[in-house]
């Protein structure tokens, strides 16, 4: 789908947001050139091949918001789209996930990332709608949760590392 030409005509108010809130973390446009991708900004066309994977990742998104693959009422499944990215591009990160969430598309994301997950989790508004499902083994059962709030998740592995990490930082003795 990334292939296909960009739409025509004017962008929506919301896919403007969009494809700027990308353009300003990977610091220029994404333009195809016979089935390539580059990065087009000051420092002239830079192959996607020659990208960090978290701004071909970007890229890609960028590509498909642009051509209308991704749009109100497209469904996106995204592994860790939180991964191979600079840590301090997360909040930005999240912002794009929740204005794609606004304008209508359904969003199934995994993760691991407890920065990703509290940044989602600040970042929300009340109007949008997000679900948090937990997955874990119980009596070799695997399980799920789902709730509306992340701190509602009782078997949050994510949250339950973290805090064993800070408590060590600390100094004190953690038990799982």
């Amino acid at each position: 789908l990334a292939l296909l030409p960009p739409l025509k005509g004017h962008a929506s108010k919301e896919k403007t947001i969009l494809l700027d809130l990308i353009q300003q973390i990977i610091d220029g446009k994404v333009i195809k050139k016979d089935e390539k991708f580059y990065l087009k900004n000051k420092q002239g066309n830079l192959e996607f091949t020659l990208l960090a994977e978290g701004y071909r990742k970007l890229g890609l998104l960028y590509s498909l918001i642009q051509n209308g693959s991704i749009s109100s009422g497209s469904i996106l499944f995204w592994d860790e789209p939180e991964a191979n990215l600079n840590p301090k591009l997360t909040q930005q990160l999240v912002n794009i996930i929740l204005e794609l969430q606004r304008m209508g598309t359904q969003i199934f994301i995994a993760t691991h990332d407890y920065v990703f997950l509290k940044e989602l989790e600040l970042s929300k508004k009340k109007e949008d709608a997000l679900m948090y499902h937990s997955l874990y083994k119980e009596n070799e059962e695997i399980k799920s949760q789902s709730v509306e709030n992340l701190n509602e998740i009782s078997n949050n592995v994510i949250n339950d590392t973290f805090d064993s990490l800070v408590g060590r930082a600390l100094g004190f003795e953690w038990e799982d």
